[in-house]
């Protein structure tokens, strides 16, 4: 047995790398191991990383191969295959369903007691991919989902309240992609509805709430186009919200968050991954939360899952 906890990182692109680079900071694990195709960028990235060692907690950090994740407490999968020009995003999905098909036996091979989060996309398609691959328990397989698009909203409407953002709670649910959706009737700002909030704030008088709701809806939708746009790829917010994961995962904190996990006898819905408010915790999810959305939420939920469920069928999934 070596150091614990254990953490392993399928992929050294740029998600991955922002993973690792962040979890040493917050002091997540105590071994570290990078597992990329390119293993002499992998190399690189370590030696980067590990001339950090007298500024943050002692964490052993190497690269290695499928056989390294042995006694992995936590396995982070960022691996997937890039899309091409001219490809579609369909075609996309299905060279990474094929690419998980190969790659998650594996995994679960030596690292059959880990819990696996999916961050490669599409997520949710991904998630149940590795869950369907794996054999494991679906309680042990789990996606990033719409962690990051929550932060976002949180973030938008802090900005917008002028209130700091660690008192916002809001949820993005569904899909993480074009179809997700906000959970209005649910957000509270310091245990306040936002209906009940608003007449307390100053900008109340001067604003509509409902067009600024969908605005800001727009922002978190579009947000990881506009970064792209403009930077070419997005990983520092990703790669926060991922430790935010980890952290629940590996102390036990039962904590509730928006990941994508397997959704049974919910609306209708049955054999998909998308997200909920789950209790993640040492043993991944724990439960995941039947929340009693408002009519227009569901519908916008179903059709999430209609979305998501045309993509699994399409990629020989189901």
């Amino acid at each position: 047995m070596g150091l614990t906890p254990k953490v392993s990182i399928i992929g050294g692109g740029n998600v991955g790398t922002r993973f690792a680079y962040a979890s040493i900071i917050n002091g997540l694990a105590r071994e570290m191991v990078l597992v990329d195709v390119n293993q002499e960028r992998a190399e690189g990235e370590i030696m980067d990383l590990s001339h950090g060692a007298p500024y943050v907690s002692p964490v052993q950090l190497r690269v290695g191969g499928y056989a390294d994740v042995k006694d992995s407490d936590l396995v982070v999968v960022t691996a997937g295959r890039k899309q091409n020009p001219g490809q579609t995003r369909l075609e996309l999905a299905r060279a990474n369903v094929e690419l998980f098909r190969e790659m998650i036996p594996q995994l679960v091979k030596y690292a059959p007691e880990a819990v696996y989060l999916i961050v490669s996309n599409p997520v949710d398609v991904l998630a149940y991919a590795a869950f369907r691959f794996s054999g494991l328990p679906a309680r042990q397989v789990l996606g990033s989902g719409t962690v990051l698009d929550s932060a976002r909203l949180r973030y938008l409407l802090s900005r917008h309240c002028e209130i700091d953002a660690r008192n916002v709670h809001a949820y993005i649910l569904g899909e993480h992609g074009d179809s997700e959706f906000p959970v209005w009737s649910k957000v509270m700002i310091g245990g306040i509805l936002l209906n009940e909030f608003c007449p307390f704030c100053e900008k109340c008088s001067s604003c509509h709430r409902e067009e600024e709701m969908d605005k800001l809806f727009g922002q978190v939708r579009d947000s990881a186009y506009r970064i792209i746009e403009k930077k070419g790829e997005t990983s520092f917010g990703v790669g926060l919200a991922l430790v935010r994961i980890c952290e629940a995962v590996l102390n036990n904190e039962s904590s509730i968050l928006p990941v994508s996990s397997l959704i049974e006898d919910y609306l209708g819905v049955n054999d998909i991954y998308l997200s909920l408010p789950s209790v993640v915790n040492r043993i991944g999810v724990s439960k995941v939360l039947k929340v009693d959305l408002n009519p227009e939420e569901r519908e916008w939920f179903v059709k999430s899952a209609q979305a998501v469920k045309k993509v699994i069928r399409e990629t020989g999934l189901a």
